[in-house]
């Protein structure tokens, strides 16, 4: 049991927090590159991400994985991006702060579902059972680079006009 739930309901909670965020962090970045704020959306991805985050290192297991550096590394930018979000305002340096580690929050986000693809889909994991093979490497270096492409238009492009989450 975690958190009063089955580990299976636990982990069908994690991996439905994990696809909310990964949906309305793509609506907001859609929303970023055409200049505008959906702010309904970005506390939507934020609240999620942040949840996927923390309901992740709640699984029981005994060392540290990658998925426990992926983490942390997202719970940090995580934690710069709603502060720069709520604090920060998107005021100055805020801005392009906030666009930059939303990004990076989503890239890591759709970097952790790339990997758990890759494991769970059949046709998927027989291109790449060791996730070490060509077609699981270049699946990331293309996620990675449409998330640099994406990040930079949205520096660009995103101009919120005052407009804040709180």
């Amino acid at each position: 049991m975690i958190l009063g739930l089955s580990f299976a309901n636990f982990l069908t909670l994690h991996v439905v927090l994990s696809l909310v965020g990964i949906a309305a962090g793509l609506v907001a970045m859609g929303a970023m590159l055409a200049g505008r704020w959906l702010g309904g959306w970005q506390a939507l991805f934020l609240a999620t991400t942040v949840a996927t985050v923390a309901t992740g290192f709640l699984f029981p297991i005994g060392a540290v994985l990658p998925s426990h550096i992926v983490g942390a590394i997202s719970a940090a930018v995580l934690a710069v991006a709603v502060y720069a979000a709520y604090a920060g305002g998107l005021a100055g340096g805020w801005r392009a702060t906030y666009v930059v580690t939303a990004a990076m929050a989503l890239y890591l986000n759709c970097f952790v579902g790339v990997v758990q693809a890759f494991q769970k889909i059949g046709a998927l994991h027989a291109l790449a059972p060791t996730q070490t093979e060509p077609p699981f490497l270049v699946a990331q270096v293309v996620l990675l680079i449409l998330f640099v492409v994406l990040g930079t238009l949205a520096v660009r492009r995103f101009r919120p006009g005052g407009a804040r989450l709180a």
